[in-house]
């Protein structure tokens, strides 16, 4: 799976989201080309398996994995009371 990572310093670290209800998510896509087309093609990205990636994120709070994500969203939903 290819996996957005963000640089920062001298490591990359994986590239967290969160669903439309707020809950944490990791993201993952099944080809580069998924993934530039979502997030753009500057987007870092890593090879990993789905192991990988739940272990990475185990002790993260992060308990969903959405895998090729039609589209992104740049705020939060707000909930209407």
């Amino acid at each position: 799976m290819f996996v957005p990572v963000r640089a920062g310093g001298c490591a990359l670290t994986l590239r967290l989201f969160r669903t439309a209800s707020g809950k944490r998510a990791a993201v993952a896509f099944s080809s580069p080309l998924k993934l530039a087309k979502v997030l753009g093609p500057d987007q870092r990205w890593v090879l990993l398996t789905a192991p990988a990636l739940r272990g990475m994120v185990a002790d993260l709070d992060v308990s969903i994995t959405i895998i090729d994500p039609a589209g992104t969203m740049s705020q939060p939903v707000t909930q209407v009371a």
